[in-house]
């Protein structure tokens, strides 16, 4: 059982962007991205309107924070010195980073962007103007969390394991005049209960006030909504739902969603039902390394257009999943034109240690059908972390 990122995760991510610094001929890296920052440190915060900094260089890791993160970096083991302003907009965050640049002696810089982002109504000044640098912005950081290691592969796994007990409790739970808030709640409560209870102190602590475990589900017509929301009505008879479950695993995530039944599923339910369980056999079958992106969604496009549903579908099959619940790629159709005209074509291939959401779906005006399983490359195929059983049978609740 896996609990946390393991140290020699975080040297080798600092030895490689050591490695493209020396390569780039420049002197740091900046991020001020909050999910870089995580990656490559292990400090983790929520980002809001005052801006944090990372900086590494070859020799060192320098943390610009407010004043009220320092006390959380303390126990960092990779961080070397942390640099504080008091506030926002009372300090001056992107000055008091150019002073660090200084003492490093950097001058050619690069950086995820040219000063911080806009998050909460932040405004300030570009980082090459406010520390007199030169900046050249990179995407180093994003493009290495692509590809996960063993050890990120298993902490998918274990938010799996959680999140089919959180999906066991949903369903459990679920019957004939139930509120869907009550329901979720229950399930969640219950399942990150038994989380927690069984990681005792491996858990690293990822939340605030919640718990590790989410379950829940749309129902009724807000199923014809790919993003549907919880609608304040119980559940009736008949009801369509769609489910979705996860748990945080020292900050990974995994995802599983279920279409399900409440009492037995009408004759126009069970045929989109099984148009969307085979439209997404297809393209578990279709993934595996060194296929082209596109060619996953293109499979079910394909698929759905000879069966006369294409009109039906709303978005693409899926997409990579780790610290973050949506990272790139995109299984989508579009992927490698995408890649041609933004990146590097060879990124236009599946690659070992991509993981999946494999969720096509299929929308009319009554309802909507989905699945969602989480599914990693490996170098001979692939290996579905979600198990929650798919038939239908398996998902009406009677």
């Amino acid at each position: 059982m896996v609990a946390s990122v393991p140290d020699a995760a975080f040297d080798d991510r600092l030895a490689a962007v050591r490695r493209r610094l020396v390569e780039a001929g420049a002197d740091a890296l900046v991020l001020f991205d909050a999910t870089s920052v995580e990656y490559l440190s292990g400090f983790h915060h929520i980002q809001t309107e005052r801006p944090v900094a990372l900086v590494v260089t070859p020799e060192r890791v320098d943390l610009v924070v407010p004043r009220l993160e320092v006390e959380r970096v303390a126990d960092n083991p990779r961080i070397d010195a942390v640099h504080d302003y008091f506030d926002y907009p009372g300090g001056d965050p992107i000055g008091v980073l150019g002073e660090t640049l200084a003492g490093l002696d950097a001058d050619a810089v690069v950086a995820d962007g040219d000063g911080a982002p806009g998050v909460m109504g932040y405004e300030g000044p570009s980082l090459s103007a406010a520390a007199g640098v030169v900046v050249d912005t990179v995407d180093w950081v994003p493009r290495m969390r692509w590809a996960k290691s063993d050890a990120e592969v298993d902490l998918i796994r274990e938010s799996a394991t959680w999140a089919n007990l959180g999906h066991r409790y949903l369903t459990d739970y679920t019957e004939v005049g139930a509120h869907p808030v009550t329901v979720s709640q229950r399930a969640t409560t219950d399942a990150s209960r038994a989380m927690l209870d069984a990681l005792g102190d491996r858990y690293a602590v990822r939340t605030r006030g919640d718990g590790p475990v989410f379950a829940g589900y749309v129902s009724g017509e807000e199923t014809r909504l790919p993003h549907g929301h919880t609608p304040n009505e119980r559940l009736f008879e008949g009801d369509v739902l769609i489910t979705g479950a996860t748990a945080n695993v020292d900050g990974y995530y995994s995802e599983l969603e279920r279409t399900m039944f409440v009492g037995e599923p009408s004759d126009e339910d069970e045929h989109y039902f099984s148009l969307m369980l085979e439209a997404q056999r297809l393209a578990i079958d279709a993934l595996g390394p060194d296929v082209p992106v596109a060619h996953v969604d293109e499979v079910v496009r394909e698929y759905f257009e000879e069966q006369g549903v294409a009109n039906l579908a709303r978005h693409h099959v899926g997409h990579n999943i780790g610290l973050g619940a949506h990272e790139p790629p995109y299984l989508d159709r579009g992927w490698g034109e995408h890649c041609e005209a933004f990146g590097d074509p060879a990124e236009a291939v599946i690659e070992p240690g991509h993981v999946y959401t494999i969720e096509p779906g299929l929308y009319t005006d009554e309802a909507g059908y989905r699945h969602s399983d989480t599914v990693a490359v490996t170098e001979d195929g692939v290996e579905r972390l979600t198990h929650y059983p798919r038939d239908l049978q398996s998902n009406v609740i009677r």
